[in-house]
């Protein structure tokens, strides 16, 4: 019995209209609304949130993105430098997050990872300087710009010292532990070691506040540490099964932070659902070409007890259930920003990063890419609908929109599914897109993220991260030429 071929792709670029757009939409069976981009668009409205006293100047933000271009001791470097020069000029009036920070130096996913600790101090405050400089001398003034800091522990996904992981983790999972080398019940943080962790957490955020930061974003995505624990159902004590004990970490985080004497506001980045770990379809793959993402086998997992926002009777589908009552504890613990995500890239890179070219270690899209991302705006959409007063919602997985990004970012705004846009990938090859958009300006198409994915078959092989294909900054440097004798070497599809 032979698979069936899967149905080819709609290529965005040969989309000319809203009207071929909507079509294109009605084809698959999604809902993604549409509206023309100008000055008067509410991604040039004042946010409805102030943090740290300030209102965001518009609905545009940029999320978190981490270069792995840092110094070995968790340093700032030249590279970074650009990067936070470049969002201060890019318009957004909120950056949720910056960089992904680690707290400490054993929970960071690479090498060269930024950990916000006392001796990192004064490089962290210069970024933060590069930024609000770069953003005056562009729209003459930071009062209306918003700044946090992501704070994080990688734990299934840490490695600090080489390519090699060393996972740390809130509970064993059935599938994942073999793809992260987790051989040991060792591996496994105590209660005990939590604690101390939570003391991590508080000086990272002491550390953001002197330097400058409004918020800090107390990462809760993407599969890692603080995410992971959102689904430790099958954990005992304190930090598992319960949905109270399940979010205990933030609560006693958010505790301490205040018991410090700390002002600083909050946010938190949400993986909003997952499913079940997806691999290459093997039947499918061929040399050269990865084959469509499939569920991996979770026949002797069920129910599927090892997760958040899943179906636990059939994980490959979403449960927003427990997402709703995170949602609502946001807005008892005084949170005010949550920056909405789904998945992990490590596991279900579909759901995060809809793509048509996918990374070194990812598969092809089993279905168009606009599928996932209407089903992250319909989930947000859900959610902001649920969310309470004063929580401020943003949006995510925009980039693979292309050109029809602003205008389906403005729309969304309009019809009320989201409170502001962030954008990851498209900022690196772009980072002025939505801001030229609002103020009428054609976009430099040559400038516009295409989803090659080597922004993640980079860092994913040692390399640093930044957009290859657009950005001549990392086109003219000898990492280009590795990524491209790499992608051979490993038959990426983006090759």
């Amino acid at each position: 019995m032979t698979t069936p071929a899967l149905k080819p792709l709609v290529r965005l670029g040969t989309v000319k209209t809203l009207e071929d757009f909507q079509s294109v939409c009605a084809g698959l069976g999604i809902e993604l609304p549409t509206e023309a981009v100008g000055p008067a668009s509410p991604l040039g409205a004042p946010a409805p949130v102030v943090i740290n006293g300030k209102r965001p100047g518009n609905r545009i933000v940029i999320h978190p993105m981490e270069g792995w271009d840092g110094t070995k001791t968790g340093g700032v470097s030249e590279e970074m430098r650009r990067r936070w020069r470049r969002f201060g000029e890019s318009g957004a009036k909120m950056i949720c997050g910056a960089e992904a920070m680690a707290v400490r130096a054993d929970g960071r996913a690479n090498p060269n990872q930024l950990i916000i600790v006392e001796e990192n101090k004064a490089g962290i405050a210069e970024l933060v300087s590069i930024l609000k400089e770069a953003h005056a001398e562009r729209f003459g003034t930071v009062k209306d710009l918003v700044i946090g800091f992501q704070l994080t522990h990688s734990g299934r996904f840490c490695r600090p010292h080489d390519k090699r992981w060393e996972s740390r983790v809130a509970f064993r999972h059935p599938i994942l532990d073999r793809k992260f080398n987790v051989v040991s019940d060792d591996q496994v943080l105590s209660d005990a070691d939590v604690e101390v962790l939570i003391g991590d957490y508080v000086r990272a955020a002491r550390v953001a506040w002197e330097v400058g930061a409004d918020f800090v974003d107390i990462k809760h995505c993407h599969g890692y540490l603080l995410h992971e624990f959102l689904g430790a159902h099958t954990r005992p004590g304190r930090y598992g099964g319960s949905f109270e004990n399940r979010t205990r970490i933030l609560r006693e985080i958010i505790a301490g932070i205040r018991a410090d004497g700390n002002p600083i506001d909050f946010g938190v980045r949400l993986s909003l659902f997952d499913k079940v770990p997806h691999r290459p379809d093997p039947a499918l793959s061929q040399p050269g070409k990865l084959g469509p993402g499939i569920p991996e086998d979770f026949a002797a997992c069920l129910p599927y007890r090892y997760g958040f926002g899943v179906n636990q009777e059939d994980p490959t589908q979403i449960d927003l259930a427990e997402t709703f009552a995170f949602v609502a504890l946001c807005g008892e613990l005084g949170i005010k920003v949550l920056n909405t995500s789904a998945g992990s890239p490590y596991y279900t890179p579909h759901l995060q990063r809809p793509a048509v070219f996918p990374p070194s270690d990812g598969y092809q899209p089993a279905a168009d890419p606009l599928v996932d991302v209407a089903r992250q705006i319909q989930a947000v959409r859900q959610v902001k609908a649920r969310a309470p007063q004063g929580l401020y919602v943003i949006g995510s997985g925009y980039t693979y929109l292309q050109e029809f990004l602003a205008p389906v970012a403005s729309a969304v705004l309009s019809q009320g599914w989201a409170d502001a846009i962030g954008l990851g990938r498209a900022v690196l090859s772009y980072p002025s897109m939505l801001a030229d958009a609002l103020a009428g300006r054609g976009l430099e198409k040559k400038m516009i993220c295409r989803t090659f994915s080597e922004c993640t078959t980079a860092p994913r092989n040692g390399l640093i991260s930044g957009c290859y294909p657009f950005d001549k900054f990392y086109t003219e440097r000898p990492e280009f030429a590795q990524l491209k004798a790499l992608k051979k070497s490993v038959g990426s599809a983006s090759a």
